[in-house]
């Protein structure tokens, strides 16, 4: 199970060490942007759009990864204190009955979207803006994979912590 979750694991790491390249691009960008109308006086719909496509593959592409490196925001009034056993029993949990069910059904309910955005190749968001949408629609589905991914590879690490702990508690009595 480790080798599985290990190998699960790479496919957050691949895309973390990869979209983490969005930030500083969208930094300049939006530099670029803000140099290019107010000293210039240029104006682009597409380079201010290209601005949001960025901080949304960022988010969603890199939320698998935010979960490998446990980065995400926790309410903690028992974890904090609790046990490793216990921590193992709550993320188990998490993952099994709250994580993957809910990436799942978002999956489920927005896949015919994606796909008819997809097919129709959906243009702009706005006159002048980047005629594709659908790429953007497509960040739902990646993101929910990449969570489901990687919320796997957490739980088969809690199922063996809690494994190895019954383990010691026999070994212990």
């Amino acid at each position: 199970m480790q080798r599985l979750a290990d190998r699960l694991d790479l496919v957050n790491q691949w895309t973390g060490m990869t979209v983490r390249w969005f930030a500083l691009i969208m930094v300049l960008l939006q530099f670029a942007v803000v140099l290019l109308r107010y000293v210039f006086g240029f104006s682009s719909i597409a380079l201010n759009e290209s601005v949001l496509y960025l901080h949304a593959g960022l988010f969603m592409l890199g939320a698998g990864y935010t979960l490998l490196v446990d980065g995400h925001v926790r309410v903690d009034i028992f974890y904090a204190g609790a046990k490793n056993h216990t921590k193992a029993r709550i993320d188990a949990f998490g993952y099994a009955v709250l994580a993957i069910p809910s990436m799942a059904a978002l999956l489920y309910w927005t896949w015919p979207s994606v796909i008819n955005s997809i097919s129709m190749m959906e243009g702009a968001i706005s006159v002048g803006g980047i005629p594709a949408v659908w790429l953007l629609k497509s960040l739902i589905p990646a993101f929910c994979i990449l969570l489901i991914i990687q919320s796997v590879a957490c739980l088969l690490r809690q199922i063996i912590a809690l494994r190895s702990a019954v383990e010691d508690q026999g070994a212990q009595s």
